[in-house]
């Protein structure tokens, strides 16, 4: 971007530049920032509406608290693009997403702006609750400040968290960035005026002597006086569900508005008392955005885009993504067996439930950021006679694990999960990568585990989870396009626990779980122009393991190589576990195990990813020949 064109924004490079301002100051300040995250996001993607819908919100609070000896935690962090602009990333803001570039999301490691690292939403006052009990045990008097979404309200941790903080008498600040609703009369004047006199000091003193009077009354009378204010104060502000959780509720106030937020926040800031407060702000996400005013991307994620036409830049497709083809299957057996239901979290169109609600609606459930409540939701349906299939992202299906061993598999209720985003995801890291669910759900008595090689497989793996009646199965498939073959009009059920061979050899067998298989076959083809020819199968299932399919690999072959999109403990320990009980490594075959190494591994291209991971064609390729002692044959490989 021109610099001229931020002349204000130039001279901030911290927020200490930003509080040296002039107030009246604070609108360009603003404005300048909304314009250089929208130039930012043009050139490296990534999540935009939300963060240009606190933008001013992000100006004032770095204005009037002294970050980052005051906390700030963004929850879910995917609004924190302005926030990183003026605490000292400006000039990397356009490696957002980047290899070796700033994270999507807030990072500890990254800055100490960033207190609490978040890409999970609905996790910002349990944390800032802890900082704020930890400062006081410590004895420090700094300010904790959590800015959490009317989304993220729907999880359930987020109440355990203002129930806990109602009653810790411990100072914390949430403010509730309300973006569901526009600004209206409600967010106008008359409001900012009630808000900035409820959270002053004369009206907070006036108040607390009226509450100390009223307990000299009988219990009965200040009972009475103490529901009365609060719920004079609901009919004006709406806050009387936060005043029963214990917290002191200001708003709404408009949160595009200096005029209306910096007094307000100067009064909290200012404010003595030990109870939490909860400002509730509203706010227009995606504001200033250049797309269309119906374009659905302002609101989320978008590509790299042109800054004059807001044409996205998208790469043209080769084949259907995993989430739709999932979604053309799961609409296929439900056209015929009005027993299947499909539930997600707050994901609809992310995990292709979306069309699945355009044929079905009656039988389709988003039950919000809530899937601790998806499962058992799903298990109460189960055991009723549906057919509940529970689609969620593999790193979101980790908060309800819980639910999935108590409610679901210790009861053998037949809840199907669609896994999407399973093994690594690209540009949102290893806090978005599905890189546990094989392990977590392999270690589950009676599950079945499936995971898709490609889309065909994933059609017929649908179709399987839907006749299997008598205990829960999964089918875990990742996040992209397909590999671009012929897909049939209707999935047919496998035979459960039975893999397949497609390729036969000698001396090396590639026994390959998921999305690998493609590497598997290339590495083959690789290893063949070295007169190795190699045996490749597909295990499809994690659970039950095909015994018999690797007990002849096993036996067969001098070397056998087991490759997952997993992290350790997964499909490749199962494995192990079965020929060292059958014998089967007393001799000398020798088994060497690819999985995710033992790290979380940082944003870049899914194919890089996996590349550093260790899990391509060429790294198969080096497993393979070190195991045959071919070390002098050790070079690239033509993928």
């Amino acid at each position: 971007m021109d610099q001229s064109l931020t002349p204000l924004l130039d001279e901030i490079k911290v927020p200490e530049d930003l509080r040296q301002l002039s107030s009246d100051k604070l609108k360009q300040v603003a404005d300048e920032l909304r314009q250089e995250v929208i130039n930012a996001v043009s050139v490296t993607g990534g999540h935009l509406g939300a963060g240009l819908g606190v933008v001013e919100l992000t100006v004032a609070l770095h204005y009037v608290y002294n970050t980052p000896r005051d906390r700030l935690i963004w929850d879910v962090g995917h609004q924190a693009y302005p926030h990183k602009v003026i605490t000292g990333r400006r000039e990397s803001i356009r490696t957002l997403r980047q290899r070796n570039g700033l994270s999507g999301f807030t990072k500890r490691s990254e800055s100490e702006y960033d207190p609490f690292g978040a890409a999970h939403s609905s996790t910002s006052i349990s944390a800032g609750l802890g900082m704020s009990v930890a400062r006081d045990l410590i004895g420090n008097n700094n300010h904790v400040i959590a800015v959490i979404g009317d989304g993220a309200m729907s999880a359930g941790m987020a109440y355990e968290a203002m129930n806990n903080a109602g009653t810790a008498n411990s100072r914390l600040l949430v403010i509730l960035n309300d973006n569901d609703m526009s600004i209206a009369p409600a967010v106008g004047a008359m409001s900012a005026y009630l808000s900035q006199l409820i959270s002053s000091k004369p009206y907070r003193n006036i108040r607390e002597l009226v509450k100390q009077i009223a307990q000299r009354f009988p219990k009965q009378v200040e009972v009475t006086a103490k529901r009365a204010e609060e719920y004079a104060r609901g009919l004006v502000t709406g806050g009387t569900l936060f005043e029963e959780l214990g917290f002191y509720y200001i708003g709404p106030v408009d949160g595009h508005n200096m005029d209306h937020l910096l007094p307000v926040l100067e009064n909290i800031r200012d404010a003595t008392q030990d109870k939490p407060v909860l400002l509730h702000v509203v706010t227009e996400k995606g504001r200033g955005h250049p797309f269309g005013e119906q374009s659905v991307e302002k609101y989320h994620a978008v590509q790299k885009f042109d800054l004059v036409t807001g044409t996205q830049t998208k790469p043209k497709a080769n084949a259907p993504t995993y989430t739709d083809v999932y979604a053309t299957a799961l609409i296929a057996e439900a056209v015929n067996d009005a027993s299947i239901v499909a539930i997600t979290a707050a994901m609809p169109s992310g995990t292709g439930i979306n069309k699945f609600a355009e044929k079905f609606s009656e039988r389709t459930f988003d039950v919000g950021i809530a899937e601790q409540h998806a499962v058992t939701f799903a298990a109460g349906m189960a055991t009723e006679g549906l057919k509940p299939f529970v689609t969620i992202y593999s790193t979101f299906l980790q908060r309800a694990f819980d639910q999935v061993v108590h409610d679901v598999a210790i009861q053998e209720l037949p809840v199907r999960f669609g896994i999407d985003r399973a093994g690594l995801v690209g540009a949102d890291g290893a806090t978005h990568a599905g890189s546990f669910d094989l392990t977590y759900l392999c270690c589950l008595p009676g599950f079945v585990v499936m995971a898709a090689a490609d889309e065909a497989d994933l059609m017929h793996m649908v179709a399987t989870a839907a006749g299997i009646n008598d205990r829960p199965s999964a089918v875990r498939y990742p996040r992209g396009e397909g590999i671009g073959i012929d897909l049939p009009v209707k999935g047919v059920p496998l035979e459960i626990g039975k893999g397949r061979v497609l390729r036969e050899g000698n001396t090396v067998a590639i026994l390959s779980l998921g999305g690998r298989l493609s590497e598997s076959l290339l590495a083959a083809d690789d290893l063949a122009t070295r007169g190795l020819m190699i045996t490749v199968a597909d295990a499809r299932f994690a659970k039950p393991i095909d015994q018999q399919l690797i007990q002849e690999l096993a036996s067969s072959h001098d070397i056998l190589i087991i490759i997952e999109e997993g992290s350790v403990g997964g499909f490749s320990s199962h494995v192990l576990d079965f020929l060292t009980n059958k014998g089967l490594l007393d001799g000398t075959l020798k088994v060497r195990t690819m999985c995710l190494p033992d790290r979380f591994l940082d944003h870049n291209s899914p194919e890089m990813q996996y590349k550093e991971a260790g899990l391509d064609a060429g790294h198969i390729v080096k497993t393979a020949l070190l195991a045959l002692g071919h070390k002098d044959e050790m070079k690239p490989v033509s993928a």
